[in-house]
């Protein structure tokens, strides 16, 4: 998961093989936030990012258009994010269906994940939780700094309005309006 080699995950359910790839991309956060592609058309702008992480929950359900940009990226580009390619079923399974590409699976051959392996769903339940408690964590530790430093200028004798409606593009905890007095 922390380095930057393809990887195919097969089998388990949609969200199992999300938690797959959020979990890789905590290793690579600092480069980017973990973007995910659903369509055929979001697969070539996702590819020219440079870093980060690019999840594709099915890559059976894009085209094989779409699925050979992928096998470039992998072939040529020097400087490109972890992908992490799900597949909904059985690898052989969408070999005989004709849904994935015999040279995708060629380069992605030596990073495949079966998710149907016994234990590997109790693993990735216990990544999941573990990925809950890091983000509850770090949202805890983000109030409390914005907390500590709306005190702070309080007592610097800076008037600090919050409000306590959230706005989604925004928290005001971390943007508080400020006026002197």
């Amino acid at each position: 998961m922390a380095n930057r080699a393809s990887v195919l995950l097969s089998g388990g359910t949609e969200d199992e093989r999300r938690t797959w790839a959020a979990a890789a991309a905590r290793n690579f956060a600092q480069e980017g936030p973990l973007v995910e592609v659903r369509q055929t058309e979001q697969v070539g702008e996702a590819l020219r990012k440079p870093r980060g992480v690019v999840f594709i929950p099915d890559v059976a359900r894009i085209s094989f258009a779409a699925q050979g940009l992928i096998v470039r990226c992998l072939q040529t580009q020097e400087e490109r994010p972890k992908i992490v390619v799900g597949l909904s079923g059985a690898v052989e399974h969408a070999r005989g269906k004709g849904t994935l590409r015999e040279d995708l699976l060629y380069r992605l051959h030596l990073a495949q994940v079966d998710l149907t392996v016994d234990g590997m769903r109790e693993v990735i339940a216990q990544r999941r939780a573990q990925l809950v408690a890091e983000e509850a964590a770090r949202k805890a530790e983000a109030e409390r700094l914005a907390a500590e430093k709306t005190a702070q200028m309080k007592a610097n004798g800076i008037s600090v309005k919050t409000s306590r409606m959230r706005s989604k593009v925004a928290p005001r905890a971390t943007s508080p309006k400020l006026t002197r007095r």
